[in-house]
């Protein structure tokens, strides 16, 4: 499959027509990001976006729409620590880096594969956003900033700290606590 992208994903011998359109992967992660979805939810909502028909062989259906996810490679472990990239946080931050890459406004496009994007994005070069992901790297490793860093958090902590998210119960006990705190 040298040279090609993926527009069909292969299953017991029958292929799938995907929706391979970067703005669908986005929309996946941002479900898989929502505290409020089980993990059953996730990967409803993952299989009904990427495939135009959901195969009967979910587990493989599954396996594969993970795999495209990847851009063709499966991991061979979970990342372990702290998140350092938020797909629906830093929006504002990684779509002009990828803007950079492409050479143009990729959000302008009809269509753009997701693998396509994702070369894009691994293609970002030395600029705000690439700075804010180092910066998040080794606060995650516990390493100790430079002191251009530490300066440069300091001015851009609200974008460099990527903000918990919470179910409305958990808010709802949050804003309670506060409530009693005086906050």
């Amino acid at each position: 499959m040298i040279g090609r992208l993926p527009k069909s994903l292969n299953i017991g011998g029958i292929e799938y027509k995907i929706r391979s359109d970067f703005r669908v992967a986005l929309l996946i992660f941002e479900a898989f990001e929502d505290p409020e979805l089980s993990e059953y939810e996730k990967t409803a909502i993952m299989l009904e976006c990427i495939y135009e028909t959901v195969p009967d062989d979910v587990n493989e259906a599954v396996r594969l729409a993970c795999w495209f996810l990847d851009g063709g490679d499966i991991p061979k472990s979970k990342p372990s620590g702290k998140p350092t990239f938020d797909w629906k946080q830093d929006e504002g931050i990684f779509f002009p880096a990828i803007n950079k890459a492409a050479g143009k406004e990729v959000r302008e496009l009809d269509y753009l594969h997701w693998w396509t994007f994702l070369g894009y994005f691994n293609e970002i070069g030395e600029g705000f956003f690439s700075e804010v992901m180092s910066i998040r790297q080794k606060k995650a490793k516990g390493k100790k900033l430079e002191k251009y860093e530490r300066e440069f958090y300091a001015a851009h902590k609200n974008v460099i700290d990527i903000k918990p998210r919470y179910t409305a119960d958990e808010k709802a006990e949050i804003d309670r606590l506060n409530s009693l705190l005086g906050e």
